[in-house]
């Protein structure tokens, strides 16, 4: 397969090359043809039969939003399936007026064939993939799905942020000190040109933080995707002088733009402002994404000097906050 190196074309060839991938996915999963997945059933109507025997007891609504079907045309796919003895209807408990959709034995064991054929079908093109491959695929395709069903209206009660805040994680977990550490070696290096004493740097003071947990005043948030720390940020203060050192505030350059800066951002700020009076941060000048996000928070510089411990001239910047009355 070519691989796009998204960062150095043109959106609109992006754009261009995204809707040529999803047009082949669409005609290589079988979605142009009248039945799907080895079964007689159209695509909508095998997704129906999947989400059914995912969640047995899922009403008619629900079943709506996730195939992303309006009402009437959900009602006529479950009449189809119960009509072909694929599915039955129990009234709900809780409301008269809806009903819970079960799989029948015909309907269960069209499913297990389904599923099968996926499986298989996804297993034969895995084999042609590295399995340093597998995980980019599943990652990247996650986040354009997240990123599409952000534009879905159904969505909208949701939005993307909720995707977020499932994946935050709170405190030390194993294996975030060296991802963390390996974020900000890339993006500093390519950003500032800083080398192994930045890397060794963020790694034995993040990692003599993390010893120290829980602690009083200090706490650190995580945004975790198949096991791996893609984006952090910690609070280290001193509740004695009701000040906050916001630091090692990083996100992986795939995540830019989705809000998951925001988002911790956004923990941690609740968290100073239930603790501290004052909150302040070191960043070097140039790093505008961050600017913006710091200064959209409350943030002030307040204090820019020339700095050469990293290896390389820069221009070291110091943010302040108040916490608001």
């Amino acid at each position: 397969m070519d691989l796009i190196d998204f960062p150095s074309q043109s959106r609109e060839k992006t754009v261009q090359d995204l809707r040529e991938f999803s047009r082949k996915l669409v005609r290589e999963l079988g979605f142009m043809r009248t039945s799907l997945a080895g079964s007689d059933l159209a695509p909508s109507a095998v997704h129906a039969i999947i989400e059914i025997g995912l969640q047995p007891g899922i009403q008619a609504r629900d079943l709506a939003a996730i195939l992303r079907l309006d009402k009437s045309n959900t009602s006529r796919q479950v009449a189809k399936l119960e009509s072909a003895g694929l599915l039955t209807r129990e009234a709900s408990a809780d409301d008269a007026r809806s009903s819970m959709l079960y799989l029948t034995d015909a309907g269960k064991a069209l499913r297990a064939r389904i599923d099968q054929f996926a499986t298989d079908q996804v297993s034969h093109a895995l084999r042609r993939l590295a399995p340093a491959d597998q995980e980019s695929l599943i990652r990247f395709l996650s986040l354009y799905a997240d990123a599409l069903s952000s534009e879905n209206p159904n969505d909208a009660a949701a939005g993307a942020s909720g995707a977020i805040e499932d994946q935050i994680a709170e405190g030390y977990l194993p294996g975030c000190i060296g991802d963390i550490a390996s974020l900000h070696a890339r993006y500093y290096a390519q950003a500032s040109g800083f080398g192994v004493y930045s890397e060794r740097k963020v790694a034995t003071e993040l990692a003599e933080f993390a010893e120290g947990l829980p602690a009083p005043g200090r706490n650190m948030w995580l945004y975790v995707d198949n096991g791996r720390t893609l984006a952090s940020i910690v609070i280290d203060g001193d509740l004695a002088a009701r000040q906050a050192h916001l630091r090692w505030f990083i996100v992986d350059e795939s995540l830019r733009g989705m809000g998951v800066g925001r988002a911790l951002l956004a923990r941690a700020m609740a968290y100073v402002d239930e603790r501290y009076d004052e909150t302040y941060l070191w960043t070097f000048k140039g790093l505008d994404a961050a600017r913006h996000l710091y200064e959209a928070a409350g943030f002030t510089l307040t204090q820019a000097s020339e700095g050469r411990q990293w290896g390389s001239v820069v221009v070291e910047q110091r943010f302040s906050r108040l916490r608001p009355r």
